[in-house]
């Protein structure tokens, strides 16, 4: 069944400047991580696919004053603004932006809003916004890790506001903790907030497993986690917990910074996973708000397969695949060692589903019989009564057998 899914994409998005990268007098210089490229070749593979044809243009708008102050400061916004008419700067931490960087910065949040007047108004079903820069990581009154304004957190603030919608879900599957976002809804009941992401990848000492709250769940897997690893965490922790809050709208920061081979992340995920993880998200949507499900692009490094990711989510979202573009890396993707899900993972994922109060019997009875799910219990109980460095020692002492099924 092909569907109407929208897609945001403007030229403008291409003209953000976050300058060269260099960390200190020693370290050469070099292009920057986000950089238009990779945002590029996934409009460029649409296009050749003649998948792109096929989508809904949705013309982004400038995200008004009103819009961004939903989310940061007024002294955080003015100082983009004034930082952008002369010339640019940097917004906080590793946040650097050009000449119009304001202007570039406000059109990518209004993208997205565009995005949510299409499908609230029912002119398309779902969405991709191709938007820049990125967004997830921005605080209230300040810009990090690449992003300026807060696209989803403003645009999940407008769906309440504006649109009157009660119950958002924000699904962030960058290979970074979605920190930014979380500081938005963290203590907003009427709001999910689902993160899954590397362990204290960035930023450091965020994205831990939050005990006892049901609506931000923080999933923070293990460096090399796959695909096994990314589909337990799906089956057992995101989609009950969509089940159970059944939103009114999903929206989703879509990374790809966690495939296996990207410069900023340590996962071994090939398009297959994004495809999977854009399947359950669209079928969720599908079972809990008439299919009404936005993406927010977000982060992704490698230029050569971040396109192959994006193609597979739109062409999940559309209900359709291209006749003839094909992703040549899943061979080898697919052949990496540990691509299954691995005990010490399965051990995570528990603990996670055990502190947002989801039922943990779908996950012991699929992977563990009741002698394994019982060790498995002590076994977290006795790490968990441990000093940092003992758990550490005992974690790094174990050894599972190799898989790479």
């Amino acid at each position: 069944m092909t569907r109407r899914t929208g897609y945001v994409y403007e030229e403008l998005y291409m003209w953000h400047d976050p300058g060269s990268i260099s960390f200190g007098r020693w370290v050469q210089p070099g292009e920057h991580w986000e950089n238009r490229e990779t945002k590029q070749r996934i409009h460029s593979l649409l296009c050749t696919s003649q998948i792109e044809p096929l989508l809904h243009r949705v013309r982004a708008r400038a995200a008004d004053r009103e819009d961004l102050l939903r989310f940061h400061t007024v002294a955080y916004v003015d100082k983009i603004k004034s930082m952008s008419d002369n010339g640019g700067g940097d917004g906080g931490e590793l946040a650097r932006f050009g000449p119009g960087g304001y202007e570039i910065a406000t059109l990518s949040a209004g993208g997205v809003l565009a995005a949510v007047d299409a499908v609230s108004e029912g002119t398309v079903d779902n969405a991709y916004c191709l938007v820049r820069p990125p967004g997830h990581h921005a605080e209230p009154d300040r810009g990090m890790g690449f992003c300026i304004f807060n696209n989803v957190a403003i645009a999940t603030r407008y769906a309440q506001a504006v649109r009157g919608l009660k119950r958002v879900a924000v699904i962030d599957y960058d290979v970074h903790h979605g920190n930014g976002s979380e500081t938005a809804f963290k203590n907003d009941p009427d709001v999910l907030f689902i993160s899954l992401h590397q362990d204290n990848n960035y930023p450091v000492g965020r994205g831990e497993i939050l005990d006892g709250n049901e609506t931000c769940i923080n999933v923070p897997l293990h460096a090399g986690s796959g695909d096994g690893a990314y589909r337990a965490a799906f089956k057992h922790v995101v989609v009950p917990a969509i089940d159970r809050f059944k939103p009114e709208l999903i929206l989703v920061s879509s990374g790809f910074d966690a495939s296996f081979v990207d410069p900023l992340g340590q996962m071994m995920l090939s398009s297959d996973t994004f495809r999977h993880m854009a399947h359950e998200l669209r079928e969720a949507a599908e079972r809990h708000c008439q299919g009404k499900i936005i993406f927010c692009h977000e982060g992704g490094y490698s230029k050569e397969y971040v396109p192959f990711c994006g193609l597979a989510v739109v062409e999940e979202l559309l209900g359709r695949r291209a006749d003839e573009a094909f992703d040549d890396e899943l061979d080898e993707a697919h052949s990496r060692g540990y691509q299954a899900l691995q005990p010490h993972q399965l051990m995570l994922i528990r603990q996670v589903a055990k502190a947002a109060r989801l039922d943990l019997r779908s996950a012991d009875a699929e992977v563990l019989g009741e002698a394994e799910a019982s060790a498995a219990e002590q076994i977290q109980a006795i790490l968990a009564n441990l000093p940092e460095a003992a758990r550490s020692k005992v974690l790094s002492a174990l050894t599972f057998p190799h898989s790479s099924a």
